[in-house]
């Protein structure tokens, strides 16, 4: 072995080193989710330049499209965004909307949509997106069982996000949650979503979503709503349902008058 590959193995090696002996002294900058409850259990936030998964059963990968879609409207900040895709990601679940990006609060024209025909190609495209520090996020979304994304993959690319200051979000879909360098791991189904304003045909988007690991932390579940104006997770509204308003023309209990009662 020459001696610049022996020199590249031991730098790696003592990044490795590093990132699983930082413990609670590990202080990476955050971004605020907006939810309460979240964000008190991640200690201020999502840690940025790591990787967080999400992941979640086949049926439910529009809902984890849509939180994964939040977390980049968070993260983001106005920079590019790279949303790497399977190719049978497309075949199972169909392609992603700009529309539907938009409405989410998510600025189709910062997002950057690439095919990858396999776990592989996808796996080494996000690590090459990763390396560009002038992009906000990279999502590498791959369905179902994937031996490429091992323990060795998941330190390549948090390696790859700490260089670079680069986020990274690994979408997982009908897939088992297997070891990793993760920062954070989710698991996200679709939560009731009551009507919102009258002249709106459905509510705002709600999620449940399940912290199963925090490297710096303890775990939680949470029931948290989408703001898309604002931007921001945050406890879902409440929707008391609508009572019917007396009559402004007369008191609440109308009294009966004297014919009324010879009449009974």
């Amino acid at each position: 072995m020459s001696g610049a590959r022996i020199n590249t193995l031991a730098t790696l090696r003592g990044r490795i080193e590093r990132i699983e002996a930082h413990g609670d002294a590990y202080a990476p900058n955050k971004v605020p989710l907006g939810h309460a409850g979240a964000d008190a259990t991640l200690r201020g936030g999502l840690a940025m330049a790591a990787v967080h998964e999400v992941f979640a059963e086949g049926h439910q990968s529009a809902a984890a499209t849509g939180f994964i879609a939040g977390l980049a409207g968070r993260i983001t900040a106005r920079r590019p965004l790279v949303w790497v895709r399977q190719d049978f990601s497309d075949i199972e679940s169909g392609a992603p909307s700009m529309s539907g990006f938009s409405e989410l609060g998510l600025d189709p024209r910062l997002l950057v949509t690439v095919r990858a025909a396999d776990a592989d190609s996808a796996l080494r495209t996000a690590a090459d997106a990763l390396a560009c520090d002038a992009l906000g996020l990279v999502v590498l979304e791959v369905w179902g069982e994937a031996r490429q994304l091992d323990l060795v993959a998941s330190r390549k690319l948090t390696l790859a996000a700490q260089a670079s200051g680069v986020t990274a979000l690994l979408l997982r879909l009908a897939a088992t949650p297997q070891p990793s360098t993760a920062e954070t791991r989710w698991i996200v189904r679709a939560a009731h979503s009551p009507p919102g304003n009258p002249w709106h045909a459905w509510g705002a988007p709600v999620f449940d979503a399940q912290l199963v690991r925090n490297r710096h932390g303890p775990v939680g579940r949470w029931i948290m709503e989408w703001k898309c104006d604002e931007c921001l997770f945050s406890e879902p509204s409440a929707y008391p349902q609508p009572v019917a308003a007396a009559p402004a023309h007369r008191p609440h209990q109308a009294s009966i008058r004297p014919e009324q009662r010879r009449a009974g």
